[in-house]
């Protein structure tokens, strides 16, 4: 399955959660992409993971509580027109 995973900070939390997630590896890095810069922080990614826990997983500990894994799907044409 597929999802996105959110993964919110405070300014203050920032560093520390970039810290974490590199200590995770640079695969793991490498799919997040960061608000920071903007004024916005928090982490996004898109991943393929077995379930939701799976996706959480790759928050630090500290941050998991506010992270949100939601499940995506795509529609085909098909589908939308038979929701109508």
């Amino acid at each position: 399955m597929r999802y996105l995973l959110e993964s919110p900070h405070t300014k203050e939390e920032c560093l520390r959660e970039l810290d974490e997630v590199l200590a995770e590896g640079q695969n793991v890095l490498n799919k997040f992409n960061w608000g920071c810069s903007a004024g916005n922080h928090t982490g996004y990614a898109i991943v393929d993971a077995a379930d939701e826990a799976e996706v959480l997983n790759m928050v630090p500990s500290f941050l998991r509580r506010k992270a949100r894994a939601i499940r995506l799907e795509k529609f085909t044409p098909e589908q939308i027109k038979s929701l109508h």
